[in-house]
């Protein structure tokens, strides 16, 4: 099966290229940002082996269809989606910080409670909490955004003290984040999900804040099963999920965590393809709607003539 996992365009207008973990992001003069949802995969802030077949359309897809229905909420810099892979947007100027947003302590947060910690992003977390369990009121924990290595939590107050964002725009920030997730969990519930936490990113252009990148996929978020929570819940028993921790789960079964001087384990093409198959699992019981496969013969090629014909 055919992936997508690396492009080198030379597109009309433009300016500079990046290559994130999973996406490679073109600047059009300044003024358009052309983002290639890759099959690539990531996990403990690694690109692992082989990409997996159809993983770009299915969360370009879904950060499309998400973007579409928060526009209300607060603007965002999608424009079009030329391909199945790609969304053309507005060029903004990205706010170094993602701020993360938790309804329950699981994850990387219910790891560090058990070994210990109190205190997220100088967030406060109560005495007692079991994993899983839900927080009271969702907490924002803002992380730094890194381009090599693993992404800090930072609080609110060192990112004002460091001016990485304006006390004014930090709050609206917040404020965004908070109705964002609302209605998140909303669709969620709507599909028999519980949002449970996920990551935004926003940036300015003309002095308005927009929200960018992808929103909630399973890439940036996590979602449990409603209607076997609270009884895996009370037994202390794992939640049926959907996320990218499976990979994460499959990783540290492995013996690999990420750390310095480990080696990524080998991905057989079985576990490729058990791993496109979770993706449209997950499309489907996120969306409502049944995946269409795009056609990957020859998918870099597919995609350079979409755009080339998009940005005439």
């Amino acid at each position: 099966m055919n992936a997508l996992v690396e492009t080198k365009f030379n597109l009309l207008g433009q300016k500079s290229f990046y290559k994130g973990k999973v996406r490679d992001v073109y600047n059009i003069n300044d003024e358009l940002l052309v983002m290639v949802v890759s099959d690539r995969i990531s996990a403990f802030d690694k690109v692992l082996p082989k990409g997996i077949p159809f993983k770009g359309q299915i969360l370009n897809q879904i950060a499309a269809k998400f973007l579409d229905a928060t526009a209300d909420i607060v603007p965002n810099w999608k424009i079009d989606v030329p391909d199945p892979n790609v969304t053309v947007g507005h060029f903004v100027d990205t706010f170094p910080i993602e701020m993360i947003i938790r309804g329950y302590l699981t994850g990387s947060s219910w790891r560090a409670y058990k070994a210990g910690e109190r205190e997220i992003s100088g967030v406060k977390i109560p005495e007692g909490m079991k994993e899983h369990q839900r927080f009271e009121t969702p907490i924002i924990t803002p992380t730094t955004k890194e381009d090599i290595g693993h992404d800090e939590n930072i609080s609110k107050e060192e990112i004002i003290k460091q001016n990485l964002v304006s006390a004014d725009d930090y709050a609206l920030l917040e404020k965004y984040t908070a109705k964002l997730f609302e209605r998140g969990s909303k669709m969620a519930k709507d599909r028999g999900l519980i949002l449970v936490d996920t990551k935004y990113e926003f940036g300015k252009r003309d002095g308005k804040i927009y929200l960018i990148d992808e929103i909630h996929t399973p890439d940036s978020s996590r979602y449990f099963i409603s209607e076997s929570y609270q009884e895996l819940f009370d037994k202390g028993e794992s939640q049926r999920q959907l996320s990218k921790e499976f990979v994460r789960e499959w990783l540290m079964e492995q013996g690999f965590t990420g750390d310095e001087g480990q080696k990524l384990p080998e991905m057989t093409d079985e576990f490729v393809q058990q791993v496109s198959e979770r993706y449209i699992e997950l499309y489907e019981k996120i969306t409502g709607e049944k995946f269409i496969p795009a056609n990957v013969e020859n998918i870099v090629e597919r995609v350079e003539t979409n755009l080339i014909e998009y940005l005439k």
